[in-house]
């Protein structure tokens, strides 16, 4: 019996696999997708139970998942077992990653919020006058943004702002504004700062995911075969052309080592594991770059405020609730100088009740205090730019391995300056726009969570012109290996504020295109 070999491999199921599924089996390549997990079966899987019912009441088990700071009793089981694919990181540096292996990844559960990256992300080192360019622009990207906006039923509110470009959003009523938000609102313009609304992907009945979006069609071609529970170990290359030929892959539950074959290979894990996989590949690292820049965005400065006339209950209707959504605002002209490059962003959100960590009160005093504040409460908190910076890396720890016997990642990720200064100045901003507004300030932190917190790790085989300083080209295409793609946020150049995920579409889409062109014309 001949073993199918396939025209392209893909691994991972995620947005940026779904992706390269979608857009390559329409245009009639056959593809194999390798995925680390099974389907998810909720009927089968879950249950309803009661928190008292568990034997940690809900909260997660002490030693498991100590890096996901999401997890609880509830939904430990999503997440990827530390203790089966451990990583290892420097007693000083903690770093969060999180994983999910199931098919779909993380596309099953990311919160929905949906922006463009602007030129002040893609032409950064121009504006900052450090570090990289990206090889592409909001230009080359816009078209295929478009098309991911209208597949994912992107809403939002049209601007005409540079640093916050306006996308192919399905068309939104928003709610009239609350007076508190009017009230920032007015503030902040007056300091010059534009004040907007979230933008969100609707998707289908809630879920915007790979799933349900992106591999039905791939699988109505009948033109993709995938492969559960397949923990991919080494991406194989024939010696006499030094090219991509397929995969190494260790079945999950047998333990069982395979190999299929492909014409071209796309790499779509996640950034950490596609890095890793290469890594432990020893392939695409001429320049050296490979595993440098990990980058992702800060979380964890947060103000909170009270609205006095809204406590013990007397808040008269359309004094609260609501949001609001503050886009960069800093270091966007020459004339702006700060003590830190980039910029962030500011979530705000009227209407919520204080945290008992926020008194230190206890008992009925406590409870009292709760009570008086609740429904008062208007809270602002950011997602920050981190710089890209070489020495936050990550490297093969051949002394640690998984369940496997594949030897993991060791991550190295430390703030710098830039991010003190950064976080000070949203804080201090936030509760300025607050106490202006005659509020009582309750909570301030500067402080944010460790790196990888935010799910939004990126750029570890960043792309670029130049061979020597990058792993890809511009059609997140190995400058070694022509016929190997990396599709996922290891792509990225700089991590900007935003949320990747519409970023690492758009690209997946344009490098799958270009892929199949080049099959097509026999290039590859």
């Amino acid at each position: 019996m001949a073993i199918k070999e396939y025209e392209v491999l893909i691994v991972g199921s995620g947005h940026s696999g779904g992706m390269a599924a979608n857009i390559l089996t329409q245009k009639g390549i056959s593809c194999l997708m390798l995925n680390a997990g099974p389907e998810a079966d909720f009927g089968r899987d879950r249950t309803l139970k009661s928190a008292h019912e568990l034997p940690y009441r809900g909260f997660n088990q002490p030693g498991r998942l100590p890096h996901v700071f999401q997890a609880t009793e509830f939904n430990a089981n999503q997440w990827v077992d530390e203790k089966e694919v451990p990583y290892t990181h420097p007693p000083d540096a903690e770093y969060n990653w999180v994983r999910v292996r199931l098919l779909g990844g993380r596309s099953l559960f990311w919160a929905r919020q949906s922006f463009r990256l602007s030129n002040f992300e893609f032409k950064a080192a121009d504006i900052d006058g450090t570090g990289e360019n990206w090889p592409i622009s909001l230009d080359d990207l816009a078209p295929f943004y478009s098309r991911v906006e209208t597949i994912f039923r992107v809403t939002g509110r049209k601007e005409g702002w540079p640093q916050f470009p306006d996308g192919n959003f399905v068309e939104t009523t928003f709610p009239a504004d609350t007076e508190t938000i009017k009230r920032v609102t007015e503030l902040a313009n007056k300091r010059s700062i534009q004040v907007s609304k979230w933008r969100h992907a609707q998707g289908q009945n809630g879920l915007a995911s790979s799933i349900n979006l992106l591999l039905p069609d791939a699988l109505a071609t009948g033109k993709l075969d995938m492969v559960e529970n397949a923990i991919v170990r080494e991406i194989s290359v024939d010696k006499n052309t030094g090219l991509a030929n397929g995969a190494h892959f260790v079945d999950r539950h047998s333990g069982r080592e395979m190999h299929v074959k492909a014409h071209a290979v796309v790499l779509a894990a996640g950034c950490l594991e596609s890095t890793r996989l290469l890594l432990n590949s020893g392939i695409a690292n001429s320049s050296g770059v490979m595993g440098h820049y990990l980058v992702d965005q800060m979380y964890g400065v947060s103000v909170v405020a009270s609205v006095p006339e809204a406590r013990d209950g007397k808040a008269k209707p359309g004094l609260m609730g609501g949001s609001a959504f503050i886009p960069r605002f800093r270091n966007l002209t020459k004339n702006d100088k700060r003590d830190f490059i980039k910029g962030y962003c500011v979530n705000i959100s009227s209407g919520g009740s204080a945290s008992p960590n926020f008194f230190p009160l206890y008992g009925a005093e406590l409870q009292e205090k709760l009570d008086s504040y609740a429904g008062s409460c208007v809270s602002g908190g950011i997602f920050g730019e981190r710089v890209a910076r070489y020495e936050n890396h990550v490297r093969i720890n051949k002394d640690v391995k998984d369940a496997w016997g594949i030897p993991v990642l060791h991550i190295e990720a430390r703030d710098s300056e830039n991010e003190r200064n950064l976080r000070r100045d949203a804080a201090n901003t936030i509760e300025e726009l607050f106490h202006e507004a005659g509020w009582e300030i309750i909570c301030k932190t500067d402080q944010v969570n460790p790196p990888g917190y935010s799910i939004h790790e990126v750029g570890t085989c960043r792309m670029g012109n130049d061979p020597k300083k990058s792993v890809l080209n511009k059609w997140c295409q190995s400058h070694d290996i022509k016929n190997l793609f990396v599709v996922d946020g290891a792509s990225f150049v700089t991590a900007g504020w935003q949320n990747p995920t519409m970023t690492i579409l758009a690209l997946s889409m344009r490098a799958s295109e270009h892929l199949a062109e080049e099959m097509n014309q026999r290039n590859i």
